[in-house]
C-alpha cells in the first residue's frame, strides 16, 4: 500500500522560511556586534595605551547627519607631518556596524604610524544604493583635501573589510576609471589615486546571491547574501536604470579593461572558512591579469572577519602580513608609536 506524502501548505512553508531568515539575520548581527561591544569594554580600547589620540565625529559633509562623520586616529607624536593617511571603511553588509565598532583597526594602524580616517556612512535599508558609495567617496575627497591639517602628507592607503572593502573599491575604481556617476567623476577629477589598498575578506560581488549555492554553501549563507542584495540594491532606482555596477567591483575588474590611471598595489587577507573566500581568490586572479601588484594571504580554518580576533595566531599573522606588504612592497615605512601594547598584540607569539 503506497505511503501518502504530507505536503506542507505554501503559507506555512513561506512562514517557516521567513522565520529561518530572520533568525539567521538576528544571530549574525548580534554575533558581530557582540564581539565589538565586548572588546570596547576592555583596556584594549584605551587609546593612550597605544600612544594614540582620537578626534571623534568630524563631519566630512556639511549635512548635519551623524552618519556622515568620521573618527580620526593618529600618533600622539606627530613627527615631521609626513605620516601616511589611511581611510578605513567598516563592514556589516551595508546594514549594520559603525565606526565605533571598528575602533581596533584605527588604534592598530595609528600605532603603526598612520593617520587613520575611520569613516561612518549611511546604512541600508533606510538608505539604499548608492548612498553608502556616495558617502565614502565624499569622505575620500574630504581626507585628500584636509589630511595635511592633521599631520599627514605621506602616501595614501584605502582599507576595508567585507562590505567596507566593497565601498573602498568603489572609490579606487572611481579614481582610476572615468565613470558616469557624478560622485565617481568628482573622485576621478581629484586626480589622486591611493598608493595601496587593504582588502580584508572583501564582499566584492553583491548582485548574484545565488553564487553561494554554486560554491556548495548552505542556505544559511544564501539568506545572508540575499539580505545584503535585497536591502541595499534590489529594486533601487540605480539598478532599474542599469547603473548599479559599482556594487560589483569584482566584475568590473574581471572585465580586464585597462584603467586610465594605474590601480594601487593590493594586499588581501581571508580565512578559508569564510563564505566570501572565492571573492578574494577571484580578486587575486583579476588583479594579476591587469598586472597589478597583489599579495593574497589565505588563513586555514578562519571565519569571516577574523582579523579583529587578535588573540588568534592567524589574525596576528594577517596584520603582520599587511604591514609587511605596505612597508616593504609599497615603500610605506611610517614611524611607529612605540606602544608596548600594540607590539604585544601584533608581534608576540602565542
Amino acid at each position: 500500500m503506497p505511503v501518502e506524502r504530507f505536503v506542507v501548505p505554501k503559507p506555512l512553508a513561506r512562514a517557516v522560511v521567513s522565520v529561518r531568515k530572520r533568525a539567521g539575520q538576528v544571530f549574525t548581527e548580534s554575533f558581530f556586534k557582540g564581539i565589538a561591544r565586548s572588546f570596547s569594554a576592555t583596556p584594549l580600547a584605551w587609546p593612550r595605551l597605544y600612544d594614540v589620540e582620537v578626534i571623534r565625529d568630524v563631519p566630512y559633509l556639511a549635512s548635519g547627519l551623524v552618519e556622515q562623520r568620521l573618527d580620526m586616529y593618529r600618533p600622539r607624536h606627530q613627527g615631521n607631518g609626513s605620516r601616511p593617511a589611511l581611510m578605513y571603511v567598516h563592514g556589516g553588509g551595508f546594514r549594520f556596524m559603525a565606526k565605533e565598532t571598528h575602533w581596533l583597526m584605527g588604534l592598530l594602524f595609528a600605532s603603526r604610524g598612520y593617520v587613520v580616517f575611520n569613516v561612518e556612512y549611511r546604512l541600508a535599508p533606510r538608505f539604499r544604493f548608492p548612498a553608502a558609495h556616495q558617502d565614502v567617496a565624499a569622505a575620500y575627497q574630504w581626507m585628500i583635501e584636509h589630511r595635511g591639517e592633521y599631520g599627514s602628507a605621506g602616501p595614501i592607503v584605502l582599507a576595508g573589510e567585507s562590505a567596507g572593502a566593497n565601498l573602498a573599491w568603489g572609490v579606487t575604481l572611481s579614481a582610476c576609471y572615468e565613470r558616469p556617476e557624478p560622485w565617481a567623476r568628482q573622485v576621478f577629477e581629484l586626480g589622486v589615486v591611493p598608493d595601496a589598498f587593504v582588502s580584508a575578506c572583501g564582499m566584492l560581488q553583491v548582485s548574484h546571491p545565488e553564487r553561494v549555492l554554486e560554491q556548495g554553501l548552505s542556505t544559511f549563507f544564501l539568506d545572508r547574501f540575499e539580505e545584503v542584495y535585497r536591502d541595499y540594491v534590489a529594486g533601487s532606482e540605480a539598478e532599474q536604470q542599469g547603473k548599479a555596477d559599482l556594487v560589483d567591483p569584482l566584475i568590473i575588474l574581471e572585465q580586464g579593461l585597462a584603467p586610465r590611471r594605474p590601480l594601487p598595489a593590493v594586499v588581501a587577507t581571508v580565512g578559508t572558512a569564510d563564505p566570501l573566500l572565492d571573492d578574494t581568490r577571484r580578486l587575486q586572479v583579476a588583479l594579476e591579469r591587469l598586472a597589478v601588484p597583489v599579495a593574497a594571504w589565505y588563513y586555514p580554518g578562519e571565519i569571516h572577519s577574523f582579523q579583529p580576533l587578535i588573540w588568534r595566531l592567524h589574525a596576528r599573522r594577517s596584520w603582520a602580513a599587511t604591514f609587511r606588504f605596505l612597508e616593504d612592497q609599497v615603500g610605506i615605512r611610517p614611524e611607529t608609536t612605540g606602544s608596548r601594547l600594540a607590539s604585544m598584540l601584533l608581534d608576540s607569539p602565542m
